[in-house]
């Protein structure tokens, strides 16, 4: 036996020496959930996802490995899962955003062929969805009513507002239109898949009102570059000229402003979300069929769509009348 071999004095080798150097060939050909991530992070990249998804994906990860004190990729269970949404001190909403990022990043390990089985499927986290209402015209015809369109930054607002209630786009997708995304002659914003959430083209059409306000905008737009100095074909900028989305934040200078006319003029669902879900809602009252508005909104899920909706039960009962 190798036992009775053994070197004694300065050349011995302990048997917990012995152990570890086990343990470590054990580990030799496992990898480490920090070269996966770099790797998994890599692939998306190239796959075209947006590096604010990926920055997300790492901070939450990275928590995850803070808690758990993981080091290889076969370590990860589903006990170190609920240990680490057990240990963190968040609302359960929180939690759950939380565990699809991790489910999110384990389906990549998956499909790279590091973890075999999806253990993490039944892992659940069960909470009361609460309905978000979209913003009734009443709404934002008083705000704009309100709004003194006197000043640059009041005018862009009124604008903005106008933008996402009559075509449904985004606040991301709104800060980063381009003067080239608007087609004037043919009425319609030619939103190209670098500014859309899905990178798919979408092409929304836009009314006379609108397409007035956005040339006048412009023009203001050229003024404040010009005066600044400040080089971009943006549709919505700053005061400053420049533009206005951040790297790591959906957030910008209107949903601020918004948030602000909210609080001062007492309407309580003022928010870019909320003009988004005018606008479906609009859509669906004027005769549009849900799988129509779920493509204006670049859904891909439809059951995505239907939240956006808000289906009172009675509006329901009532239109299903119409089919009995």
């Amino acid at each position: 036996m190798v036992m009775n071999n053994r070197k004694h004095g300065i050349f011995a080798v302990t048997d917990e020496a012995i152990s570890l150097a086990y343990i470590n060939d054990k580990k030799s050909d496992a990898i480490t959930i920090k070269n996966a991530l770099s790797t998994v992070f890599q692939q998306m990249r190239v796959a075209g996802n947006r590096e604010r998804t990926i920055e997300s994906y790492q901070y939450i990860f990275n928590q995850f490995l803070d808690i758990t004190q993981l080091k290889y990729v076969e370590d990860i269970t589903v006990k170190s899962i609920y240990d680490y949404l057990d240990a963190l001190e968040v609302a359960r909403e929180t939690k759950l955003i939380r565990l699809k990022s991790i489910k999110a990043v384990l389906s990549k390990f998956h499909n790279n062929g590091w973890i075999k089985e999806k253990f993490w499927s039944g892992i659940q986290i069960k909470i009361d969805k609460k309905v978000k209402k979209g913003t009734t015209e009443e709404e934002i015809m008083k705000l704009i009513e309100i709004i003194d369109q006197s000043s640059f930054i009041d005018y862009r607002d009124t604008v903005a507002v106008l933008t996402m209630y009559k075509t449904g786009i985004r606040i991301r997708t709104l800060g980063e239109l381009q003067e080239h995304h608007i087609d004037f002659d043919k009425m319609c914003l030619n939103l190209d898949g670098s500014i859309m959430k899905n990178h798919k083209y979408l092409k929304l059409p836009i009314d006379d009102k609108l397409s007035s306000m956005l040339k006048r905008l412009i023009q203001l737009n050229n003024g404040i570059r010009s005066y600044y100095e400040t080089k971009n074909t943006n549709v919505f900028i700053t005061q400053n000229g420049l533009t206005m989305n951040k790297s790591n934040s959906s957030n910008n200078a209107i949903s601020k402003q918004l948030n602000k006319y909210s609080k001062r003029f007492g309407l309580d669902n003022i928010n870019a979300h909320a003009l988004r879900r005018a606008y479906a809602k609009n859509l669906l009252n004027k005769g549009a069929s849900v799988p129509l508005i779920s493509k204006a909104l670049g859904h891909s899920d439809i059951a995505v769509t239907t939240q956006y909706l808000d289906l009172d039960v009675d509006e329901v009962a009532r239109d299903l009348m119409d089919f009995m």
